[in-house]
């Protein structure tokens, strides 16, 4: 059943540009280190706690509510980041949904001071907060889960197509180097996904990533398991289309 989607003005209150201390950044994941959630660079990854939406394949479901108690402190994930200047390169926010932690833009400007590149993955529910993040990051990964209205049958959540897109393109004009993702639902056929694969090599979209779907520990347990292996659905995506186009899980 799909629950009223939050409107801009509900997750994104005037005092997102007063932003709270770092220290109030709920953190329900650290990995040290990672070759693989952002590309090209040496990163830790920081999970913020709290998603608006629930989508059917998330894997991270235990960093779904937003008052769970935090793992770690900041104050912790700053110290060990003092320690690894000159051998890290980067720090990305990921979730849960990170844009919607009103400490986030006071996390990652210390994380600029320390010398760090800032990533971010983000889903785009909330246009607004994504805008004004995007003048502290150097890299962003944006899952587009579908065309506009194939939203609601992932997120449960009406209108969340809407958001992620208008969040492409905030990134898109922003300049920030920007790498779009779509995990591939097991429902999909060749024709759905190279018609998302189509509309945004058409959107300008450069860097794209087409993961498969885990359904093992998914949020919904009544998730099928893909009936086409993901190759031979991605076999109808020319990859052409993008300057750099990746199959992950297959």
């Amino acid at each position: 059943m799909s629950r009223q989607a939050p409107r801009p003005s509900d997750v994104d209150p005037p005092a997102f540009a007063d932003a709270a201390d770092a220290q109030h950044l709920r953190i329900g994941g650290f990995v040290p280190l990672t070759t693989i959630d952002y590309p090209g660079e040496l990163a830790a990854v920081v999970f913020l706690q709290g998603c608006p939406w629930r989508c059917r394949y998330c894997q991270n479901g235990a960093l779904i509510d937003p008052s769970a108690t935090p793992v770690i402190a900041w104050s912790q994930i700053r110290d060990f980041l003092e320690r690894r200047r000159g051998l890290l390169d980067a720090v990305v926010f990921s979730g849960g949904e990170p844009t919607l932690q009103c400490a986030l833009p006071a996390a990652m400007t210390e994380v600029h001071e320390l010398g760090f590149k800032v990533g971010l993955h983000t889903a785009g529910p909330a246009p607004k907060r994504l805008a004004r993040l995007l003048p502290l990051l150097d890299w962003v990964a944006l899952d587009i889960k579908a065309l506009p209205e194939g939203y609601p049958a992932i997120t449960g959540v009406p209108q969340s197509g809407e958001a992620a897109w208008e969040s492409l393109s905030l990134i898109q004009a922003s300049g920030v180097a920007l790498e779009v993702r779509t995990t591939v639902m097991p429902q999909w056929t060749a024709l759905d996904l190279a018609t998302l694969a189509a509309t945004l090599a058409q959107q300008g979209v450069r860097q794209y990533a087409v993961q498969a779907c885990e359904t093992r520990h998914a949020l919904d347990p009544l998730l099928p398991a893909p009936a086409i292996p993901l190759a031979q659905l991605a076999a109808s995506i020319d990859p052409a289309s993008f300057e750099q186009f990746v199959l992950r899980g297959h």
